[in-house]
């Protein structure tokens, strides 16, 4: 039987990095998972077990933070793009290196109705995301966003669906719409502030989330990719993804009483799952 290597990758992942950077009084912090691949030419190591090509994964993670030392590590984007120069320049084999970061949010704690200087509180469980590939001609740039958990207790509907032998959700008029947003984009070209087309883009997907009329999941996921293009032209395409965290409503009348939209059982399984990529035309 004749077989021969397909495509293949090797890496570090989930390397936990927290950087503080300080000035004076005032520190900032950075907790960031950083995930590192190289693509390349590693048909020895496959074949022969030769080791001669091979940069310990070990050494990726020292690298990291090695570099986080001696380079910024925000915007998120900047310390990918440090990464993935410096691992090129490293191993020759690599035809593309591929480094994901994650940043975990922290907040200022409040005290005596000023931020402190050094003391902050775990933010929810949202995460901002880039992805930064490169090979010997030029680095590429997504970002995005994940886990962003919202609710909004009225101005969604669902109605007009196909119903069959096995339909027995009930058309409603006004319910609760939750769900969990991640969104990835592309550039059209590489941002000259990171960090600002990130703000631009998430809060035109929270702004639209909030103030959509919404007959389904999907008009929504539409209405707020539109929203970020609009927001950010410099992004050229943004995926989202929504999942419909169900909230049912309970059936009180058994006890004799009246539910008019005001007691649930929310659910976090099975749940509706609804994605799409808006495109520029």
């Amino acid at each position: 039987m004749a077989v021969r290597l397909g495509d293949n990758s090797y890496g570090k992942s989930r390397i936990r990095l927290f950087r503080v950077t300080r000035d004076g009084e005032r520190h900032d912090v950075s907790d960031l998972t950083v995930d590192v691949a190289f693509d390349g030419r590693f048909e020895a190591v496959h074949l022969e077990g030769d080791n001669a090509a091979v940069l310990p994964t070990d050494t990726m993670r020292n690298t990291v933070y090695a570099l986080a030392k001696q380079h910024p590590v925000e915007p998120i984007e900047g310390f990918g793009r440090v990464l993935v120069e410096h691992f090129l320049a490293r191993s020759a084999e690599a035809e593309q290196v591929r480094i994901r970061i994650a940043k975990h949010g922290w907040s200022r704690i409040g005290a005596g109705g000023q931020a402190h200087p050094h003391s902050f509180v775990r933010a929810s469980g949202e995460r901002r995301v880039a992805w930064v590939s490169g090979d010997r001609q030029e680095v590429r740039y997504e970002a995005g966003v994940e886990d962003v958990e919202v609710l909004k207790t009225t101005r969604s509907a669902f109605e007009g669906y196909i119903r069959d032998e096995y339909t027995t959700l009930p058309e409603t008029k006004d319910r609760i719409f939750a769900t969990v947003v991640s969104a990835r984009w592309g550039y059209e070209r590489e941002p000259e502030d990171f960090d600002g087309t990130f703000e631009r883009v998430r809060a035109a997907l929270l702004e639209t989330f909030a103030g959509h009329d919404s007959k389904s999941v999907q008009q929504t996921l539409y209405a707020m990719g539109a929203a970020a293009l609009e927001a950010a032209p410099e992004v050229s395409e943004i995926r989202l993804s929504l999942p419909n965290r169900h909230h049912l409503l309970f059936d009180i009348a058994r006890f004799g009483l009246e539910n008019q939209n005001e007691v649930f059982v929310p659910t976090s399984e099975p749940y509706g799952l609804i994605e799409a990529t808006i495109v520029r035309d």
